[in-house]
C-alpha cells in the first residue's frame, strides 16, 4: 500500500454541487434518476521494478449539479496486473469517501474501475424521503477520457481531459422478500457493509501485526431483506475466512460467508441459496476495504462507515 495515498487524494478538491433529495419513486414500474459530475480523475502505475507493484486510481464525483460544496472521494489500490478485476473475473468496488463539507443524502457511495475499457462504474445507496424505512440502490457508469505519458522511470500516469463529465445513476426496483429464490437469481445482487470492526496489534515500524482479530461486520443484502451477521472463524498468513449468520427470521434458503486479506485489504462475499435439490446459485462480490484506524500504544482499532459492494457489473 502507498503511503501517498491522503496527498494524492488531497489534490482532487474543486467546488461542486448537492442534490436536493433521494425520492425513490411510488411507482415500481418508473425508475428515477440521480445525476452525478466527474470534477476529477488520476490513475497512477506500479513503481517500476515492483514485483505485483500496486496501481492506485482516484476519482472525485459530485452529487447533484448545484454548487453547495459537498463531494465523493473515490480511491481504490489493486495489483496493476488486475487492471481492476480480481483474479475470479469480480471487478473490484471501493468506498468513495464524504468530504464531509455540505450534506449528503447517501449512505454509502462505491466505483469500480475497468482500467482496460478506461469505463468507471458507480452506485449509491440511500434511504428514501418518500418511503419511510425504505431504502434503495443506483448504479450508472460513464468512460473517462484520460490522458496518459509514461514517466522517465517507466511508470505510467493518467490525467482526466474532459471538462463537465457527468454520470446518470438509476435506481433498482424495490426489496424482494429473502426467500423468493426466483426472483433473486434474476435480480442484481449486492450488499451493503455495515459496522465494520478489526483490531490487531503492531508495533510502529513493523508492516506485519503480531496479532489480529480480523474484521466483524453486518452484511445487509440491498436486493432482498437479508441482514448477516459476520465475524471470522479461521485465519492464515493474514488472511481470514468468516462465516456469517442469518439475523433474518425464518430465512433458511440463503447462507453467506468471506474472505478477507488484510495484506491488500480486499473483502469477498459470497452468499449461496439452495433453494431445492435441482435449483442453486450463488453471488460472489469484491471489495477494497478503507477503514480508517486509531492507535492505542500498540493497538490499531479500525472502523468504517457503511460501504457497498456489487457484483458483476451492471
Amino acid at each position: 500500500m502507498r503511503n501517498g495515498i491522503p496527498a494524492f487524494v488531497a489534490a482532487l478538491s474543486f467546488s461542486c454541487g448537492v442534490n436536493a433529495d433521494r425520492e425513490c419513486g411510488s411507482n415500481a414500474n418508473i425508475s428515477l434518476t440521480y445525476p452525478w459530475s466527474v470534477g476529477a480523475a488520476r490513475y497512477d502505475g506500479a513503481e517500476p521494478g515492483q514485483k505485483d507493484g500496486f496501481a492506485t486510481v482516484a476519482v472525485s464525483i459530485v452529487p447533484g449539479t448545484r454548487a453547495t460544496g459537498t463531494f465523493f472521494e473515490c480511491v481504490a489500490e489493486w495489483p496493476e496486473s488486475w487492471a481492476g478485476w480480481y483474479e475470479d473475473g469480480n471487478i473490484v468496488w471501493s468506498d468513495c469517501i464524504w468530504a464531509g463539507n455540505g450534506p449528503t443524502y447517501d449512505t454509502a457511495v462505491s466505483f469500480a474501475m475497468d482500467w482496460k475499457n478506461r469505463t468507471m462504474y458507480m452506485s449509491h445507496t440511500f434511504a428514501c424521503s418518500d418511503k419511510e424505512g425504505s431504502d434503495s440502490l443506483a448504479t450508472g457508469s460513464v468512460n473517462l477520457d484520460l490522458n496518459c505519458t509514461t514517466t522517465a522511470e517507466g511508470s505510467d500516469s493518467c490525467m482526466l481531459t474532459s471538462d463537465g463529465l457527468s454520470i446518470v445513476t438509476t435506481g433498482g426496483p424495490t426489496h424482494l422478500v429473502a426467500d423468493s429464490c426466483t426472483d433473486n437469481s434474476e435480480s442484481y445482487q449486492s450488499w451493503q457493509v455495515e459496522d465494520w470492526q478489526r483490531q490487531y496489534e503492531m508495533v510502529p515500524g513493523s508492516s506485519t501485526p503480531d496479532s489480529d482479530t480480523g474484521p466483524s461486520f453486518t452484511l445487509r443484502n440491498m436486493a432482498n431483506t437479508d441482514v448477516f451477521s459476520c465475524s471470522p472463524s479461521r485465519s492464515q498468513n493474514g488472511t481470514f475466512e468468516g462465516v456469517c449468520e442469518s439475523a433474518t427470521a425464518g430465512s433458511l434458503t440463503s447462507t453467506a460467508i468471506f474472505h478477507f486479506d488484510s495484506r491488500i485489504s480486499v473483502l469477498i462475499i459470497t452468499q449461496s441459496w439452495n433453494c431445492s435439490d435441482l435449483f442453486s446459485f450463488q453471488a460472489v462480490g469484491v471489495g477494497y476495504v478503507q477503514a480508517g484506524c486509531s492507535r492505542e500504544k500498540d493497538v490499531l482499532t479500525c472502523t468504517s462507515d457503511p460501504f457497498w459492494i456489487g457484483t458483476k457489473i451492471m
